[in-house]
């Protein structure tokens, strides 16, 4: 598969006059923007006294589930920063309940405006291109490109890749594994020359069960090399996280090791409770666990997180990090209905976890 078949007018551009090659254009670009001062992520002040390690925007819901114009709910979506504003990849189940993703674009990070059409992918083999449904997509920044994944649905639910270098055009690549997995969440760089992806394997349904695990690339294509990295907690020493947990965000490189933002879940009486989480794990071998909160980090409290089409979820799958000042802006799903948005500190997360580690 070329680039120049799926991205003609870039190559065009890049090739001018036959002086360089499309990569050396690509590379001085890359080059330039990270000259170019990136817009501030979202903020808002400690509104808890300090009492939390994570805080909610007072302006929440900071997406309704009226998000474009076909949506019934929009949620468990996913934010990067974008030349001088910020794009997205949104999950929107329409009126019919059908699960797609859509592009959006923001220059605050707050508001949005979602597109009405789904993501149209591009790819080389038709079969891949079939559409099931889509839903709780993640976008990572790696090397020269934005990668997408998301829960493709493929004979049950798999974990789907594509890249772009514009928000326009999706080139889908191969399912990363065979059915059943939900969850896949990318590393920002490649670890030993690897890319590197979390995922939870899972089942055709609503999954009472689920571990986190790790697996491996080259190319992202084949993935192999699988390495456990941490389980539900059985016991009350944290029941929180007792039935199924799955990574959220991209995890964000500290000097303390990997901060994975992560989902847990308890089975209730009332059905399953969705909660936040977060652990540190190792720079070199991100499989192994360096500390993991005993805690919740944020929980189902707010009337938009606790009634909706889903009661009771907070679910993690973006934060935007300020590396200059260590600010995090966290979006996650509110009740599998609207958009929230909260905030923490690097310093402050970590934190937490050491202090309040299992």
């Amino acid at each position: 598969m070329k680039i120049e078949e799926f991205f003609p007018e870039f190559v065009r551009k890049a090739t001018i006059d036959g002086k360089n090659s499309f990569q050396n254009q690509f590379a001085r670009r890359i080059e330039m923007n990270s000259e170019i001062k990136l817009p501030q992520i979202p903020w808002e002040e400690d509104n808890t006294g300090g009492k939390e390690p994570v805080w909610r925007y007072s302006g929440n819901p900071i997406i309704g589930r009226d998000g474009n114009k076909i949506s019934n709910s929009v949620f468990n979506s996913a934010v990067v920063r974008f030349e001088d504003g910020f794009a997205g990849v949104f999950r929107c189940d329409s009126r019919s309940i059908s699960m797609d993703i859509f592009v959006g674009k923001s220059k605050d990070g707050i508001n949005w405006e979602i597109e009405d059409e789904p993501i149209k992918f591009e790819g080389a083999d038709e079969e891949i291109l079939k559409r099931e449904y889509r839903y709780d997509p993640r976008v990572c920044f790696i090397e020269d490109r934005y990668y997408i994944t998301w829960c493709n649905g493929y004979h049950g639910p798999t974990i789907g890749i594509a890249y772009t270098f514009d928000f326009k055009k999706f080139v889908q690549l191969e399912n990363a594994y065979l059915p059943f997995n939900r969850n896949g969440v990318l590393f920002p760089r490649k670890i030993n020359g690897l890319y590197m992806m979390l995922n939870r394997p899972s089942d055709n349904g609503h999954t009472p069960f689920g571990d986190i695990f790790i697996s491996q690339s080259k190319d992202m294509e084949f993935w192999g090399r699988h390495r456990h990295v941490m389980g539900t907690i059985k016991d009350d020493i944290s029941a929180w996280q007792s039935t199924k947990i799955g990574p959220g965000p991209i995890p964000i490189e500290t000097d303390e090791g990997w901060l994975m933002i992560y989902h847990g879940v308890i089975n209730t009486c009332n059905g399953f409770v969705y909660r936040m989480g977060a652990a540190l794990l190792d720079l070199n071998e991100p499989w192994k666990v360096l500390a993991r909160s005993k805690n919740y980090i944020l929980a189902p409290w707010e009337q938009y997180e606790c009634m909706g089409d889903v009661p009771n979820v907070v679910f993690p799958c973006a934060a935007l990090h300020d590396k200059e000042s260590g600010k995090i802006a966290i979006y996650y799903g509110c009740a599998d209905t609207v958009t929230g948005l909260a905030f923490t500190t690097v310093d402050r997360l970590v934190d937490y976890v050491k202090k309040n580690a299992l």
